[in-house]
């Protein structure tokens, strides 16, 4: 392998290339935030309800579908491998920090729920924050950079309100951390092939 140096210049335009595919490739995703979006809306949604109607003992259920989330990843990781395109650095930070905040969060859904208390739903929505502020540096897009930081305030906010109130924060998180910004990633990918 042949060692070169860069110029100032060569390698500022090499960050900019790696950072423009990654934002090129990342558009393509807007599908995955607006399904992890969704399918938090509907979890929490679902919880709400049932413990509006006081069937207390059905409110684990609707978590269920998030495991099963699993198998809806491993179809887009197949999908993605078929594709046989060149992966960056940033897209495989960014595809390893998703899974290991994903599995830390179902994780700690599953097995670490009593010893959170009330502090589960702050503690869940601030490391999604952490993982959609990370995605928007990356790819220095502004609506995923201000919809963590939305989140982030949200989640800290979070410990200050009752527990009664959290799953609004889940879904409110959702929305603005999530959903919008994956609406506005399709929407610029759909600008991008115009």
């Amino acid at each position: 392998m042949k060692n070169s140096t860069f110029t100032p210049e060569e390698s500022l335009l090499l960050i900019s290339k790696t950072i423009e595919a990654t934002k090129d490739r990342f558009k393509e995703s807007g599908h995955i935030f607006i399904y992890w979006g969704t399918l938090t809306l509907i979890v929490f949604g679902s919880q709400l309800i049932l413990s509006r109607l006081e069937l207390y003992q059905y409110t684990r259920y609707p978590v269920f579908l998030f495991p099963l989330s699993i198998f809806y990843m491993i179809y887009i990781w197949i999908k993605e491998k078929k594709k046989n395109r060149p992966k960056t650095h940033i897209v495989n930070m960014l595809g390893s920090v998703g899974w290991l905040i994903g599995m830390n969060l179902l994780i700690m859904g599953f097995f670490c729920w009593d010893k959170l208390g009330s502090a589960i739903a702050p503690v869940f929505i601030i490391l999604f924050a952490l993982f959609i502020v990370v995605c928007g540096l990356a790819i220095k897009f502004k609506p995923l950079i201000i919809g963590g930081i939305l989140v982030n305030l949200l989640g800290l906010g979070s410990f200050f309100i009752s527990g009664d109130y959290h799953g609004f924060s889940m879904m409110l998180m959702a929305i603005i951390g999530l959903i919008i910004p994956g609406i506005l990633l399709n929407i610029e990918r759909r600008k991008d092939h115009v």
